[in-house]
């Protein structure tokens, strides 16, 4: 069953092209990688699928709701409850500890609860430090709580933009991991990176160029 699809889509900014004429779906429960050098789309393409920018022409559905004819008011309420953002630069609250962060998330969506925010930040290895700030947590603590904050309310489709960008080795395995986990318990997955060996554990790869897709690559697993 597919929970994405994207039908002939464009992007238009001015007399530049960002997306051109772009056919994709993915499957429900399937992990999929996004890579491209700069310029080519990626990042337009997140915001789209995302609900944080419509395209200039074509069809988007998600999960059986055609997106891009949906108000900015809708957009919003989609993107809260189906979709599941982790971002290269993390965007947590810098006066709220882990745990306040995780909640947040919980209180736009329906009602915070702490013992199930607790248990979000265990799930990525970040109990003993739900009481921390973000000043207080390294690189990759602050990226799985990123990671928690996005499960928190239970998402249709997790979109991670460049989620290992500014981890070191370590901390990358620990968040592909994580990923890995979140997958084989069904969950679907779009990754945005430019690191091949972080799309290598997808099991496809959308390669972007000029706007447009160059190449779809079904990784060996």
């Amino acid at each position: 069953m597919d929970l994405l699809e994207l039908k002939d889509i464009s992007k238009v900014y001015g007399n530049l092209k960002a997306l051109q004429n772009i056919d994709m779906t993915v499957r429900q429960g399937e992990w999929l990688a996004i890579m491209g050098p700069s310029g080519s789309g990626k990042t337009t393409m997140m915001n789209i699928i995302g609900c944080m920018d419509k395209p200039s022409t074509g069809s988007v559905f998600l999960d059986g709701v055609n997106i891009s004819t949906e108000s900015a008011k809708n957009l919003t309420t989609i993107r809260r409850d189906k979709i599941g953002l982790i971002f290269q630069q993390f965007h947590l609250v810098n006066y709220l500890t882990a745990l306040e962060n995780v909640m947040v998330a919980q209180y736009y969506h329906s009602m915070p609860d702490e013992k199930e925010a607790l248990a979000a930040l265990d799930r990525v290895g970040l109990g003993s430090r739900a009481k921390h700030l973000p000043s207080q947590l390294s690189g990759g603590e602050q990226q799985r709580v990123c990671i928690a904050r996005a499960l928190i309310n239970y998402p249709t489709l997790i979109l991670a933009d460049e989620p290992t960008g500014n981890l070191d080795e370590a901390n990358e395995k620990i968040v592909i991991d994580i990923f890995k986990q979140l997958h084989a318990e069904g969950s679907t997955i779009i990754v945005v990176t430019h690191d091949p060996e972080v799309a290598e554990d997808a099991e496809r790869t959308v390669v972007l160029e000029h706007g447009k897709i160059a190449k779809i690559v079904r990784n060996k697993k």
